[in-house]
């Protein structure tokens, strides 16, 4: 019998639930199986992407090694160009400064020749009062401390002179070059009005007219000085910071004279003009100034500078000659001069000098001593002397200091040849206070207490406050 028939015959028949088809069991299985590997498939990928992060590290690594590389070994690049501005016009030029003059001052000198003007303004006024007698009338005892000019003997009483004069003013002309091969070339002149006046009218009656008197005039190329000026025999660095035209006048080398000098590192030598000051036989005090030498007189200095100031030692040599239309006398005369300036901490110095020989003297105190004297057989005996001074600076503030200084000169004369009217010595003791209010400008005042001794034992003492005001530019 059909087994299909027999079920439709029997309708309310409930057949049995049938197995699981083969799908079925073919997709649990699958599933299954994806369970079993998800987690090994996950350390697979795990490890990829490691692998992977590690390659892509290195290659960065060797990317930034080759762009340093690049960078090491190439130019820097150009920076782009900044874009176009439209053009502005040129701003006008700045008016041209005020021209003094239209043509050079020095037209014939060479180019870049510079031209300098300087001096000063000095107004000197003074009171002396003297113990022997009264400084004669025109003389310049009467200007600036002068110890040949101190009376000595006279008969004369006590005397008291005020004197003031602006005739120590001065103005100096400078003119400066070099040259393209390295050749320096100098032209200097100085003045003053110290001399007489030139008229009638040149007295202090009326207009008190001077002089120009000439100080310095020389012209100086490389190491070569020719002209008038100091004398390489004195040292002007160790002169005192003085209200009187010098100060220590009896104790110091003072001399401006024409002369031929060479310089080289710390050594000067020079050849300068010679003039002979001679007391005649028994003269008594007065002196004869020669003229007749034949040869110049020789100097020699050496010098060292430092930083607390110098040393200077300095040598002589000269011909002392003097003529008449039926004598000649001679001899020769020759010193040394030492001298210094010492810096003692920021606000001191000293300052001294010692001279001393035979037939100098007239290099020495304004000649306040002779060169020698004429003996008995014609010829001329030098004489000896000693002096020097000493001095101290001290500086208070900016606008005030002060100095202190001694001075001495003695002479060692052949009183049998010369007679006692002679100078045998002089000293002086000098302090002043110098204020300036502004700068360059100093208004100084200075007590002087002066003596000079001659050989016949008498003496006359000085007594003197000198001020002055004094404009340098």
């Amino acid at each position: 019998m059909n087994r299909t028939t027999h079920n439709s015959r029997h309708p309310h028949h409930r057949p049995r639930s049938p197995s699981p088809s083969r799908p079925l069991r073919s997709s649990i299985l699958a599933v299954a199986l994806a369970t079993a590997l998800l987690p090994m498939t996950a350390s697979a990928q795990s490890a990829r992407e490691a692998e992977l992060e590690a390659r892509i590290a290195q290659l960065e690594q060797t990317v930034a090694e080759l762009v340093a590389a690049q960078r090491a070994g190439a130019a820097s690049p150009m920076p782009a160009p900044a874009p176009a501005t439209p053009a502005t016009p040129p701003a006008a030029p700045p008016p041209a400064p005020a021209v003094a003059q239209a043509t050079p001052i020095v037209p014939g000198a060479p180019a870049g020749t510079r031209f300098s003007v300087g001096g000063m303004i000095k107004y000197d006024a003074m009171y002396t009062d003297t113990t022997d007698g009264e400084i004669a009338e025109g003389s310049t005892g009467r200007l600036f401390y002068l110890p040949g000019a101190i009376p000595v003997g006279s008969a004369g009483e006590p005397n008291g002179d005020f004197n003031s004069s602006a005739r120590f003013s001065r103005l100096w002309l400078s003119i400066d070059s070099q040259t393209d091969a390295g050749n320096t070339l100098k032209a200097f002149f100085e003045a003053d009005f110290f001399g007489g006046g030139g008229s009638a009218l040149g007295n202090e009656v009326a207009t008190n007219t001077h002089g120009l008197t000439l100080r310095h005039a020389y012209v100086q190329w490389n190491n070569w000085l020719a002209g008038q000026t100091w004398s390489n025999f004195q040292d002007v660095g160790v002169l005192p910071d003085s209200v009187d035209f010098i100060g220590p006048s009896e104790g110091t080398v003072f001399a401006r004279q024409a002369q031929v000098r060479y310089s080289n590192g710390p050594w000067t030598v020079s050849i300068e003009n010679p003039e002979s000051v001679i007391t005649p036989l028994h003269g008594n005090g007065t002196r004869i100034v020669s003229d007749d030498n034949a040869v110049p007189d020789v100097t020699a200095r050496w010098t060292h500078r430092g930083d607390r100031g110098h040393f200077s030692a300095a040598g002589l040599v000269r011909q002392l000659r003097q003529e008449t239309p039926t004598s000649q006398a001679q001899g020769i005369g020759a010193g040394v001069s030492l001298s210094g300036k010492h810096n003692i901490g920021a606000s001191d110095d000293i300052r001294w000098m010692l001279t001393g020989g035979r037939g100098i003297s007239r290099y020495v105190g304004f000649a306040l001593g002779t060169d020698g004297v004429i003996d008995q057989g014609g010829d001329i005996d030098a004489t000896g002397m000693l002096a020097g001074f000493v001095a101290w600076r001290h500086v208070f503030n900016q606008q005030l200091r002060g100095n202190l200084f001694y001075s001495r000169a003695e002479y060692d004369n052949d009183v049998a040849l010369t007679g006692p009217g002679i100078t045998r010595s002089a000293q002086s003791i000098h302090a002043n206070l110098i204020y300036s209010p502004l700068p360059k400008l100093d208004v100084g005042a200075e007590l002087i207490f002066g003596r000079r001794t001659i050989e016949s034992g008498e003496s006359g003492d000085l007594r003197r406050l000198h001020t002055h005001i004094r404009y340098s530019f």
